[in-house]
């Protein structure tokens, strides 16, 4: 579904991603580790055009996104639910929700199809249900991240691209998250690519992993054999910590 190759992007003069290569597969889950300022967000941005690359390619199901707008890249089925989830505080939940989908309102039509995928939010997210005329600045946290989510959903993306999703979020509340990550992929076929702080709960959902290093990827491989990976475990799971994550 999605083909990245020798992709390089900057900050100035900072080189923040050097020659990467990644690819998508229609269904996976692909994450994205290392720490923090290794390149994973600007990953991210780069494919949905938040950062343009300063060299290489990127083509989604055959189409290449060189030039193209963030609205442009969105239409065509990618979208991204940004760090710190960015919702529009002043506004209630549902009316976050339905700026999600404003390049689908088109008639009547358009919008009885908005309020069918308005109502599987609300059943993959129920606490949004209970609070949909609530403004979105005075959710919790992890409100606040299903907010986010169902925003995205919102677009019908076929690729989804998830910034460390359960930063800052009780362990319930990322097991919620999780648990509808992958319902996502079983009952849509949604596509997603995860930059994930908890590696080690990124990789036990994921079908493969890309390791970042200094913009550089250093280390790919499927998901069950990186969790295996003495340099990972190392790096990224804390030491001896295998009995833990197999609890």
């Amino acid at each position: 579904m999605l083909t990245i190759k020798n992709i390089n992007a900057h900050y100035g003069k900072v080189h923040a991603l050097k020659n990467v290569s990644i690819h998508l597969g229609k269904g996976e889950i692909v994450t994205l580790i290392g720490a923090n300022g290794a390149g994973k967000t600007t990953m991210l941005n780069t494919i949905s055009a938040v950062t343009p690359p300063s060299a290489g390619k990127i083509v989604f199901e055959d189409q290449e996104l060189a030039g193209l707008s963030p609205d442009r890249i969105v239409k065509l089925g990618i979208c991204q639910v940004p760090e710190g989830r960015q919702v529009f505080k002043p506004m209630s939940v549902e009316d976050n929700l339905e700026l999600g989908a404003y390049l689908r309102y088109r008639g009547r039509e358009g919008r009885r199809e908005i309020r069918r995928d308005l109502e599987e939010i609300y059943t993959l997210f129920p606490r949004l249900l209970e609070r949909r005329k609530q403004a979105a600045g005075t959710l919790s946290g992890g409100e606040q991240q299903m907010l986010a989510m169902g925003r995205a959903l919102m677009a019908r993306p076929k690729l989804l691209l998830l910034d460390e999703p359960s930063m800052g979020l009780a362990p319930l509340v990322v097991q919620e998250i999780f648990r509808a990550i992958e319902q996502l992929r079983q009952e849509r076929g949604t596509t997603v690519l995860l930059v994930e702080q908890n590696a080690k709960a990124a990789l036990r959902m994921a079908d493969r992993g890309y390791v970042l290093e200094t913009g550089k990827v250093v280390l790919e491989g499927l998901a069950s054999d990186l969790l295996e990976n003495k340099d990972v475990q190392r790096a990224y799971l804390g030491k001896d910590k295998k009995e833990i994550w197999e609890r």
